[in-house]
């Protein structure tokens, strides 16, 4: 067969770059998720060929490929908002990424050092397994960033609907076992076992299909009308103190027309760019007018102060209450910066408004906006599961205030929308998702997009939110189901492996 035949490592060392670099293509905003499959299936076969330091090697270019043009936004953030000259920006942002790709480096090093022969065993047991684990490692290790995880690919494919049961981890094994039956049909010899795989290939979709069907939340109260609103403030201007005005002139014309029309009117994260004590006669007034109104406000905004140096990136609930929640998960670098005593030249480089801020309490009780409590996150924190996950079961609705004007227009906003989408999907509830220069969103308890927003303009989104309440088996248990299945696997891979060392194929000695 021709996937048998030898081939100068040269061309599998490109193929593995190659499919990396189109692998951004299978997340949002181009949405092409069978590449997620097809693309890991080519690393996959290079892994067969190569001995470990080859297949790290390939790991590594894969990766490169994938972060480089998935992820290269950071230099945006970096150059044209951090104020880092282009080299330094480059040179930072190049280390994120190379970080990144030591993931699927090591992927493809602990395959080659370990792993079973190229078979079903390696293909289906211990490579999806291998992949997911790495994912789910990543989501915590130095901090976390799982952007960019497999699963994220699948939130309009059949695939996707195994969320709710094992979150996005278990939908990237889905993902990647796809990939290894798709390498295995392609190495089939004969109908019978190309017969059994196409099968198992079959069961896998159809079976994730129709766990979709079921439903786990009921609601729990009519519906609400919320307004979103999207100011797009400049990013180059928003934290200048002579724009403070404007910028709240902006959003009071903007939300004053949905009183009487909206239950809640949501800011985005620091749409107000001034500590909470400066503006408070202001935040006094709206409160008052809210009230009479009867509107409820959910702002983003700092609390804290300089001459504390105790600065938390904060949503405040004004209306019928004065409430407060303070962001838990910071993003390094941009809201903290990690390992202080080694980094300290970064902060000389890159100027970042109150890059130091602290973390909030990890149990902060829930903020009620429409009558409903809801389970608020900040920005990043819409990328960890675990962190949604906190405020169930009790929220009935979940709010995600952000400010993707970092990345201007580039995949970052897409990207970001397509995780807060798979939030929902896991949680089963309806999310309102507000960014300053968008895309601000309404998603529904399955993760579709009921509307969305415009980048880059200034508008208000409006729709309806159905509260709901119940527990899908993800919200209950978390991540800890899914990684006991890839370590359960990881060991009958290896197990298997063992039995069959004596078949193992030569590989490459270059």
């Amino acid at each position: 067969m021709l996937l048998d035949k030898p081939v100068p490592p040269a061309v599998a060392d490109a193929a593995a770059i190659g499919a990396g670099a189109l692998m951004p293509l299978a997340f949002a905003p181009f949405g092409y998720w069978p590449l997620a499959i097809l693309l890991p299936a080519v690393l996959l076969w290079g892994w067969d060929r190569a001995s470990p330091r080859r297949a790290a090697l390939r790991g590594g270019l894969f990766g490169l490929g994938m972060f480089g043009f998935g992820m290269y936004w950071i230099y945006i953030s970096l150059h044209d908002y951090g104020n880092a000259p282009a080299p330094i920006a480059a040179l930072g942002a190049f280390i994120i990424i190379l970080v990144m790709a030591l993931y699927p480096a090591l992927a493809g090093w602990l395959l080659g050092r370990w792993g079973p022969p190229p078979g079903p065993c390696r293909w289906l047991l211990v490579f999806p397994a291998l992949w997911t684990l790495l994912d789910w490692i990543r989501s915590w290790f130095l901090t976390g960033l799982p952007w960019l995880a497999v699963g994220y690919s699948q939130i309009d494919a059949p695939l996707g609907a195994l969320a709710p049961y094992l979150g996005v981890f278990g939908v990237g094994w889905a993902v990647t076992l796809s990939a290894g039956l798709l390498l295995a049909l392609a190495h089939g010899r004969d109908g019978h076992h190309r017969a059994r795989r196409f099968a198992l290939l079959a069961a896998l979709w159809l079976g994730a299909w129709s766990l979709g069907a079921l439903r786990w939340v009921e609601p729990a109260g009519p519906t609400l009308r919320v307004a979103l609103v999207q100011g797009n403030v400049d990013q180059s201007l928003k934290w200048q103190p002579a724009h403070l005005d404007t910028t709240l002139e902006r959003y009071l014309e903007l939300s004053l027309p949905e009183h009487g029309r909206s239950e809640v009117i949501v800011w985005p994260e620091t749409a107000i760019p001034a500590f909470y004590q400066d503006v408070a006669p202001f935040l006094d007034a709206l409160g008052e007018k809210a009230r009479e109104d009867k509107v409820d406000y959910l702002i983003g905004l700092p609390t804290g102060s300089w001459q504390t140096r105790d600065f938390r990136n904060s949503v405040i609930g004004v209306g019928h209450a004065l409430t407060f929640y303070h962001k838990r998960r910071l993003l390094p670098f941009g809201e903290y910066l990690p390992l202080r005593g080694l980094l300290l030249f970064f902060r000389d480089w890159v100027t970042i408004p109150m890059a130091d801020f602290v973390p909030g309490e990890r149990a902060q009780p829930l903020l009620r906006a429409g009558g409903q409590p809801v389970g608020i996150s900040i920005c990043f924190e819409a990328v960890f599961g675990g962190e949604i996950r906190l405020a169930l079961p009790e929220a009935t609705w979940l709010v995600n205030l952000s400010n993707d004007g970092w990345f201007k227009d580039s995949l970052a906003p897409h990207q970001h929308l397509q995780i807060a989408r798979m939030r929902s999907l896991e949680s089963a509830r309806y999310m309102a998702r507000a960014t300053n220069t968008g895309v601000s969103a309404i998603i529904d308890e399955r993760g579709r997009l009921l509307a969305g927003s415009h980048l880059l303009r200034a508008e208000v989104l409006r729709g309806e939110i159905e509260p709901l309440r119940g527990l899908t088996p993800y919200a209950r248990f978390g991540d800890g189901p899914a990684v006991g299945l890839m370590v359960g696997l990881l060991a009958l891979g290896q197990w298997f492996g063992r039995r069959n060392r004596a078949t193992r194929h030569e590989p490459e000695t270059r």
